[in-house]
């Protein structure tokens, strides 16, 4: 969207999203969270019923694709191990935050990145409120454990031995983190408008 030009050469901002464009977006960023995180819920669950047991991790594509079930007390990709409840309250603020950025929602790329973000962070969030040792009525409220089980590379990474096992939600926050760095670097706003642009 370009900015106009008012007279002298002053930019000014093209007005916001129409209710109806904003409701539009709203909606795609809705849905995807909501497929984000059914998605996320229910590849936790097979994990929990398929892989718990198991001896060994099961092999999808040899060298490529395995899964391996691991309870995570830390972030995505088990970074910061042990320090659960700081990351319980820091995804729920991230879900708070996207819940209040989305009233400016005027941009069709910034709808699909919000709706990555607030997918994943409410599909660890479910973990770290419900999944043990976290849970209702028991003293270790807002540290439930995240499931993780998709390993990629195993043994065959570059660079390091391996990559962190992960799940659905924390592939769609990493992917929602670099899409919201790529579109500021661009000079898009959450509001539609573009910096830069005369």
């Amino acid at each position: 969207m370009r900015d106009l030009q008012a007279e002298g050469g002053t930019p000014v901002a093209p007005q916001g999203a129409s209710r109806r464009d904003r409701r539009l977006l709203l909606t795609v960023l809705g849905a995807l969270a909501a497929v984000i995180y059914v998605s996320d819920l229910a590849t936790k669950t097979w994990a929990l019923g398929a892989l718990e047991d198991r001896q060994g991790p099961l092999v999808v594509l040899p060298g490529v694709l395995q899964f391996r079930l691991i309870f995570n007390s830390g972030a995505a990709f088990s970074i910061g191990t042990g320090m659960t409840i700081v990351f319980t309250f820091i995804a729920a603020g991230v879900v708070i935050a996207i819940l209040r950025t989305a009233r400016t929602l005027g941009s069709r790329p910034w709808a699909f990145t919000l709706g990555l973000l607030l997918g994943g962070a409410f599909g660890n969030l479910t973990d770290r409120l419900l999944r043990y040792p976290s849970g209702f009525g028991r003293s270790t409220q807002f540290q439930g454990h995240v499931v993780d089980f998709i390993e990629v590379l195993p043994g065959n990474f570059p660079v390091i031995d391996y990559f962190p096992i992960f799940n659905i939600a924390d592939s769609a926050i990493v992917c929602g983190g670099i899409l919201a760095v790529v579109l500021a670097w661009r000079g898009y706003q959450i509001d539609g408008t573009r910096e830069g642009k005369g």
